[in-house]
């Protein structure tokens, strides 16, 4: 029941499991905290800013708690009313917010606060950011457990991520982990102009897809690595992944070369950013070799690069890494294609769906007592 106009809503506190029976989600740390990790569809509003949240800090620190208290509560009440003014002005008396801010205390409560007087069944997150920061931890342990996986694997230039879009398209479920790590999961899978999120971010986004996905059904992904690029898939979900069924992609390596040289072409257009990379492997592979592709990428032998890059590195390393780390790739169920251009890519998803309704879903009874 609402409360009369003009008149206080006693506090609304929700826990952790309530997160998404809001209309919106507000986070009021900083910017730079938010940055790091944050609900999932949250919007920041910050009640101190970076360099405020710093100033007073410092002065808690160095003169006293009381300061501190006394400038932090004339900034957060200016920037309430700023969040106010700019951002709140078109909600109705209905509108039921989330709020949260590190471990549910001043910042978003003097939020709760005002926004409950103006009327609205504003509500805190018990235990803030760090009490949602422990449920992701234990979903991650958990929820894998839930999940009938297949893994799709492939040498480097298969259209694995391709694949997965079009099954996804063709109503499947997808688990596309390099699309929420931002990376194509190699030495040169940085995107351009696209950041990694940070570890605790990444794992928010994966959780809040895991939370997507029905039990019921087959969950595609891809045969990823531990680490991809500078983020790690937490250890029940690697686990789970490399116990499950895999469906090998067979292309030969031509349509893989022509593949990558779309799929890469933008790291044509800075030769000595690629050879900076490829010195990552002069460990790993020799001077001598990395010194010859380097060549080829500063004459633009753009397919022979490639091709070299395929036949001395990462088919190498693609057989070594699933023989070893998937446990059922040995005698998994192969898929071809000529090519991989649109019509290859669809004929691969045909043919995975189809692989992968000879394999025992089990029950989901059985997959939900794994998680206990």
């Amino acid at each position: 029941m609402n409360a009369p106009s003009g008149q206080r809503r006693p506090a609304g506190i929700a826990q952790v499991n309530q997160l998404y029976g809001f209309d919106d989600i507000i986070d009021t740390r900083s910017p730079a905290e938010f940055a790091l990790d944050h609900v999932p569809g949250a919007i920041n509003c910050p009640a101190l800013d970076n360099e405020q949240r710093a100033e007073i800090g410092t002065l808690y620190k160095q003169v006293s708690p009381f300061v501190a208290r006394r400038r932090g509560a004339a900034l957060v009440a200016i920037n309430i009313g700023r969040h106010l003014l700019e951002r709140f002005q078109d909600k109705g008396a209905d509108w039921r917010p989330l709020i949260y801010c590190w471990r549910g205390g001043k910042r978003s409560g003097a939020f709760v606060t005002i926004f409950r007087q103006v009327g609205w069944d504003a509500h805190q997150l018990d235990g803030g950011y760090k009490a949602y920061r422990r449920e992701v931890l234990a979903r991650l342990a958990a929820t894998p457990a839930a999940f009938d996986f297949r893994v799709v694997s492939g040498p480097t230039g298969s259209a694995k991520s391709r694949v997965l879009e079009r099954l996804a398209a063709r109503g499947e479920q997808v688990l596309d982990l390099e699309a929420l790590a931002a990376h194509k999961g190699s030495v040169l899978g940085r995107q351009p102009g696209v950041d990694q999120p940070p570890q605790k971010l990444f794992e928010s986004r994966l959780l809040h897809a895991l939370s997507a996905l029905d039990p019921a059904r087959p969950v595609f992904a891809e045969a990823e690595s531990r680490r991809i690029g500078l983020v790690t898939v937490p250890d029940a979900l690697i686990e789970r992944l490399r116990a499950a069924p895999c469906i090998r992609i067979e292309v030969p390596a031509s349509a893989r070369t022509e593949f990558l040289l779309r799929d890469y072409d933008y790291m044509t257009q800075d030769p000595e950013a690629l050879i900076e990379r490829l010195e990552r492997l002069i460990e790993l592979r020799g001077r001598e070799t990395v010194a010859a592709w380097s060549a080829l990428a500063r004459t633009g032998q753009w397919a022979e690069l490639v091709a070299g890059l395929l036949e001395q590195h990462y088919d190498p390393l693609y057989r070594r890494s699933q023989s070893n780390n998937f446990s059922r790739h040995t005698d998994a169920p192969t898929v071809t294609a000529e090519r991989l251009d649109d019509a290859g890519i669809d004929r691969l998803s045909g043919q995975i769906a189809a692989a992968s309704a000879q394999f025992s879903t089990g029950s989901t009874s059985e997959r939900t007592a794994q998680m206990r």
